[in-house]
């Protein structure tokens, strides 16, 4: 039974946490709609919104690409530290 609740305490804390992460993607896109339109103006086309979700995408990549490589140096760090008497 104890089990069963560390379990149910488990899955309830990784839903709230991609909620919380949701909530927070919602606030970013808008901020991110918003200098988008304060820098190339208010277009509400087809190719205005692809626009938008290219670059946008360009940055989440290149985001992704540095903190990946960032985790991996840290990893490389902790294992260096690991190895020493």
């Amino acid at each position: 039974m104890e089990k069963l609740k560390r379990k149910v305490t488990m899955q309830i804390v990784t839903l709230l946490t991609g909620a919380l992460g949701l909530i927070a993607a919602l606030a970013w896109n808008e901020a991110v709609k918003a200098l988008f339109v304060k820098f190339f103006g208010e277009a509400n086309g087809l190719a205005a919104k692809f626009a938008y979700a290219v670059v946008v995408t360009v940055i989440v990549v290149w985001i992704t690409m540095r903190l990946t490589k960032l985790q991996a140096q840290e990893e490389d760090a902790e294992k260096n530290q690991e190895r020493k008497p």
